[in-house]
């Protein structure tokens, strides 16, 4: 682990470095899935987070790292949504302001949380790849300063302190389940759990549409991927195929990735909601949904899952909770 491009230090460092701009979020024991699964299952409630996702971690680092004249510069970045709520929040919190690019795709109910924020919004094309244009764009022509979502070292060093956190919870951690999109949350959280223990599993879950680090990592290097509408729709979005950071992390680390249909996914939202009693977006029930999925026979654990984001349309939610309805089309129907 030597080689990599964000260390266990690195990581550590940034828990310093955020420790009071962040929230410690939860760790709950499940009865109900540890009894399922034969194993101990604990959940990592991320979804508590002040901005709803994990995302505020690695955008925090981020800002922080900048010198105080990037700051007032101005930030920018493409986003699913959750990164852009995120970077709004912590450019905000710094005194500096965020400009968010976002995809046709984003749910509005994400774009309309960042306005409410103070960020400047742009909607551009259909795929984040698209959005990245307007941000390069910026970044030439205004002098914006980029925070990418996910192929960062500060990112990746910021997402990387929840893992830290899984460990000092569940000492004996056997399994981590994560969700997995561009990388940051996995990149990160692999670091840090396999450097406090190389034992540790780091498994990567997506959904089985348009998922662009799972693509690159059977290509051998990064590709990209068309986008398409998901109930996972954070999980949307190329990798970058002049990526630095969390390709080389995620083959490097990650010890298998699962992919899982609209329907499994949808299952996960249901699960979590009725058993669990937790309102969760679908890129943050990835981790139950393949837990249910039985794809894993025999598990090692305790397993920590993290529940990853709660930022979902109400609507959507209601309507994938009551049941009855084609998954497929209710995400493609919240474009």
């Amino acid at each position: 682990m030597s080689n990599l491009a964000v260390k266990l230090t690195d990581i550590e460092q940034a828990a310093l470095r955020i420790e009071g701009r962040i929230l410690r979020t939860p760790f709950a024991h499940s009865v109900a899935l540890s009894e399922r699964c034969g194993v101990p299952v604990g959940l990592k409630l991320e979804h508590h987070q002040t901005t709803g996702s994990f995302k505020l971690r690695g955008a925090t680092n981020a800002v922080l790292s900048l010198t105080s004249e990037e700051r007032a510069r101005g930030v920018v970045a493409a986003s699913t949504g959750n990164h852009g709520r995120a970077l709004a929040h912590a450019a905000k919190s710094e005194g500096s302001i965020a400009t968010i690019c976002m995809s046709s795709l984003v749910p509005d109910n994400k774009v309309s949380e960042i306005r409410r924020l103070g960020a400047n919004v742009r909607i551009v094309g259909k795929s984040q790849d698209e959005a990245q244009v307007e941000v390069d764009r910026l970044v030439a022509e205004g002098g914006l300063v980029m925070v990418p979502p996910f192929d960062n070292r500060a990112v990746v060093a910021g997402q990387g302190t929840l893992g830290l956190e899984i460990v000092e919870a569940m000492p004996d951690v056997a399994t981590v389940l994560v969700p997995l999109s561009g990388g940051g949350l996995a990149a990160g959280v692999a670091a840090a759990v396999k450097g406090r223990s190389p034992r540790i599993r780091v498994i990567g879950l997506t959904m089985d549409r348009g998922a662009a680090m799972k693509g690159s990592l059977d290509a051998g290097r990064p590709t990209q991927v068309e986008e398409v509408a998901s109930l996972a729709d954070s999980l949307g979005g190329g990798i970058g195929l002049d990526n630095a950071v969390t390709f080389e992390m995620c083959r490097a680390l990650l010890d298998d990735v699962i992919l899982l249909s609209e329907t499994e996914i949808a299952a996960g939202m249901r699960y979590a909601y009725a058993t669990e009693r937790e309102v969760i977006e679908g890129a943050g029930a990835v981790g139950i949904a393949a837990l249910l999925s039985g794809r894993f026979g025999r598990l090692e654990g305790p397993v920590a899952v993290i529940l990853s984001g709660r930022n979902v349309d109400m609507d959507l939610h209601r309507r994938v909770i009551n049941g009855g309805v084609d998954p497929l089309a209710e995400a493609a129907a919240w474009r």
